[in-house]
């Protein structure tokens, strides 16, 4: 741009190349934050102690330090501290060696015991749609990106509505909700859908950082309640959410790529906290469950069950379907899935080294002399640490890719050996292309006594 914009701030922000688009006051250059750049540089305003990232007049600091968003606030009742976290492994420490760092007999080796610890695992295919997007997906003002999450929202509503999840008098839980376009459309789906068993809806947003343009507050309907919890799901407890402890609504998880560990943690959330009413109770009229429940001497573990025991929470937990990503950004000590890599025996070495090596399933492997424009990066948008020469060298760039969804395979098989252990019955799929994005696995998941007689509906 020649010159900023009219009535903007004349302020050239480096890094974006533009100038500051903030509005100005009357007779002024500058906006607010970039006022000591008038001349002479007097102003008086100073960096905010708090966050050194914007300023604040002198005269006003004590009135902006009450208000400041980056000031210490009390702690919400839902948090607890690390709730979901899993016990710290000192061990994990001594294992997190960078691959640059193993020789390349190490590396075969990792790669043989991934080969061999993969062998009999699973992943479906299964893309699917929902109606409710159509319009949207034909719309010719949505720009390549625009499409791209649409195609991706789509599927994962066709893949609630194949379980049986779409529906009203429970709470579906949104993790990593971003803006919220899932809780959206999941929203306009049950929209469409008339009768009062799609009233009384309640939709949760998990999102530890604040958030821009949220679609949620456009919602108004009347028996369809949107709340956004503004915390990390590592420090969540879901039973002492106000609104699930009145309405002791069953539970939908759901969510649109979790980075990392946040995929471990949201398991956790849902599946190890305090539930309200007995340890089997039954899920949905829809479900269909055996008119004779299990007795509370059944010989089967508690942990064979969908949900923990009696508590003052929310009621069962009726279905997972969440997108996975950012393999590279898991920890050991968060994993779910430790049993499962213990019974192959894996340990925490295995599991930061595979973590690692996921990375080569999307991060790109280009030439030293490549454009940087054209290097890949994960879903979640962080882009994997690159690797040095030492590594370069083992394998073709086809045969890393395909180590690296290996990886990924396995990782995510882990967790689902973890909701099986809960009673649930889950399942790994493709839920779109790869042209779409190269993070296109979905891990859905019911309680087992439902699959079993969902043939039957």
């Amino acid at each position: 741009m020649a010159a900023p914009m009219e009535g903007r701030c004349s302020f050239f922000v480096a890094k974006k190349k533009r100038f500051c688009k903030m509005i100005v006051g009357k007779g002024k250059l500058y906006c607010g934050e970039h006022a000591n750049m008038e001349e002479g540089g007097c102003s008086g305003r100073i960096v905010c102690p708090l966050d050194p990232n914007h300023t604040v007049t002198k005269d006003k600091l004590e009135k902006h330090l009450k208000r400041c968003n980056s000031r210490q606030r009390d702690s919400p009742v839902y948090y607890v501290e690390n709730r979901n976290g899993g016990s710290a492994d000192e061990d994990e420490k001594l294992q997190q060696v960078s691959l640059s760092e193993r020789s390349r007999t190490e590396l075969e080796s990792l790669v043989v015991k991934l080969k061999t610890a993969v062998k009999g695992l699973e992943l479906d295919v299964d893309v699917l749609s929902h109606p409710v997007l159509q319009d949207e997906l034909n719309n010719p003002k949505n720009g390549d990106s625009a499409l791209k999450h649409l195609k991706q929202q789509s599927s994962i509503l066709g893949h609630l509505e194949q379980l049986g999840l779409l529906g009203g008098g429970r709470c579906f839980v949104e993790f990593g909700a971003g803006r919220g376009k899932l809780s959206h459309w999941i929203h306009e789906a049950l929209k469409t859908s008339e009768g009062p068993e799609n009233k009384d809806l309640t939709m949760l947003l998990v999102e530890r950082c604040s958030t821009r343009f949220k679609v949620d507050g456009k919602h108004q309907d009347a028996g369809v309640q949107f709340e956004r919890l503004q915390v990390d799901i590592q420090h969540l407890d879901l039973s002492k959410v106000p609104v699930l402890q009145k309405k002791k609504l069953p539970l939908v998880g759901v969510g649109k790529h979790l980075c990392g560990a946040a995929t471990d943690m949201a398991l956790r959330c849902l599946l190890e906290s305090p539930r309200h009413g007995e340890e089997n109770e039954p899920p949905q009229k829809r479900l269909k469950p055996p008119e004779s429940s299990k007795a509370t001497d059944d010989p089967e573990p508690p942990e064979s069950h969908p949900g923990p025991g009696p508590g003052p929470g929310p009621g069962p937990v009726l279905g997972i379907v969440v997108a996975l990503c950012c393999h590279h950004r898991c920890e050991w000590r968060h994993y779910v899935g430790q049993r499962f890599f213990q019974q192959r025996g894996l340990g925490a070495a295995e599991f930061s080294a595979f973590c690692r090596m996921s990375s080569w399933a999307t991060c790109g492997l280009r030439p030293a002399n490549q454009d940087q424009t054209n290097h890949r990066r994960d879903e979640g948008g962080h882009e994997p640490a690159e690797e040095t020469d030492a590594v370069n060298g083992f394998l073709t760039v086809s045969e890393r890719e395909v180590v690296g969804r290996l990886c990924k395979l396995l990782i995510n098989s882990g967790r689902r050996d973890f909701l099986e252990t809960k009673g649930f019955n889950s399942k790994l799929i493709q839920y779109v292309d790869e042209d779409v994005t190269l993070e296109n696995v979905l891990l859905t998941s019911i309680p087992s006594s439902c699959s079993s007689c969902s043939s039957s509906d």
